[in-house]
């Protein structure tokens, strides 16, 4: 079985300046894996890399066994990669509900004559869908906002809620861009269980760029460390924390251990 997701000397350049350079990155299936480094370190790159927003320089990229480097995103989506925003990309006046249904609708199969005569199958189709979408919203707890626009819900809950519409895409790698960013520390405490949760929930691999440390170490099972777009470290938690490389680039000292 060839590895869910598999970067194999990849390297993008923008002019003279090169923002990757020859990463190699593996993950297997319902992995929970970690990429972190300085501001700038071209870890966002990565996953513009991965979801098509970029397209390498040199090297390849494959996801199950099959070549992306050729795809647009929305084929990439299709094919089992969602992400979320370092920045929140919602819709903001549409209502939470709507955001997600955006989402569900990528797997609609009724045809446009289905559509146009509102015919039994595309009837049976929207209730699909909206039982698909009220049943992701109450298992993450946003079903009572459902017709509330979702700029109106607190800065917690609209993380949540960008990770519910990627879910809804029924993804089988979800990139999580620094989903910490802006969070107080009970909201980041309760983001680590939201994580966790999602990966044994849906039984999907999880790819997370984070700079809290506390959530990094806490849920990752694996880590690659990024620097000036070269990976200088792989390994376990305990691992990249005693790492020198890692510690000098990045930590500067030891984070503190958690359970």
């Amino acid at each position: 079985m060839p590895p869910l997701l598999q970067l194999d000397q990849v390297t993008i350049r923008f002019g003279g300046l090169t923002a990757v350079s020859a990463v190699d990155l593996q993950m297997g299936d319902r992995e929970l894996v970690g990429l972190i480094g300085p501001n700038g370190a071209g870890k966002t790159t990565v996953f513009n890399l991965v979801t098509g927003v970029y397209q390498p320089t040199s090297g390849s990229i494959a996801f199950g066994g099959r070549p992306t480097e050729k795809m647009k995103p929305h084929q990439l989506v299709a094919l089992g990669i969602a992400r979320t925003f370092q920045n929140i990309r919602l819709f903001g006046s549409m209502t939470v509900f709507d955001n997600v249904r955006t989402a569900v609708q990528l797997h609609r199969t009724h045809g446009i004559v289905n559509a146009l005569w509102r015919g039994r199958a595309f009837r049976n189709g929207e209730q699909a869908v909206t039982d698909q979408v009220m049943g992701l919203l109450e298992i993450f707890d946003l079903g009572k906002f459902r017709d509330a626009p979702a700029r109106s819900l607190p800065y917690g809950k609209q993380r949540r809620l960008e990770i519910v519409r990627a879910l809804a895409t029924k993804p089988k790698l979800l990139l999580l861009d620094e989903p910490a960013a802006g969070m107080n520390p009970t909201e980041k405490a309760d983001l680590r269980k939201l994580i966790a949760f999602i990966k044994e929930k849906f039984q999907i691999a999880v790819l997370l760029v984070e700079h809290d440390m506390q959530v990094v170490m806490g849920i990752c099972e694996r880590i690659a460390v990024l620097d000036y777009g070269v990976k200088i470290a792989e390994g376990t938690p305990e691992q990249v924390r005693s790492n020198p490389k890692v510690i000098e680039a990045y930590l500067g000292e030891e984070p503190p251990r958690h359970a």
